[in-house]
């Protein structure tokens, strides 16, 4: 099996890959997807994780963010809500080593029960009932 972090999977990525890019970041589908229109966002600048992310890395990525979640939403109208995360770090599911940021499209429908939503990362801890 290849090893996508020798060399980078992310910093060898061609352009006709990119979904949109900036000066600092770029988007791409992920080749993997949770759902259809999943799309990572990825500094240009190879760091380990979110948390080394410059506040210029993180506007550009955010902006990334925001541009693809209104294509998808003007291709995919089944489209009602999305997931935002990272993963940072091996026992958080972090596998390739260079920041990325998930943006996975949401149907109405495509889990049984979408309550907790990231809190699924932990599937004893996603459904809970609210305190009065």
């Amino acid at each position: 099996m290849k090893d996508p972090n020798n060399p980078c999977l992310f910093c060898s990525i061609r352009k006709n890959e990119l979904a949109f890019e900036n000066e600092l970041a770029y988007a791409s589908y992920d080749t993997y997807p949770v759902s259809l229109h999943h799309c990572l966002i990825i500094p240009k600048r190879h760091i380990k994780d979110y948390f080394e992310l410059t506040d210029s890395e993180i506007v550009a990525c955010n902006q990334l963010i925001k541009k693809v979640r209104k294509e998808i939403e003007i291709k995919d109208p089944t489209v009602k809500g999305f997931n935002v995360g990272t993963n940072s770090g091996i026992v958080a599911g972090q596998s390739i080593f260079h920041c990325h940021i998930h943006l996975i499209p949401r149907r109405k429908g495509d889990v049984d029960n979408p309550q907790g939503g990231v809190r699924s990362v932990i599937p004893l801890k996603q459904h809970y009932n609210r305190k009065v």
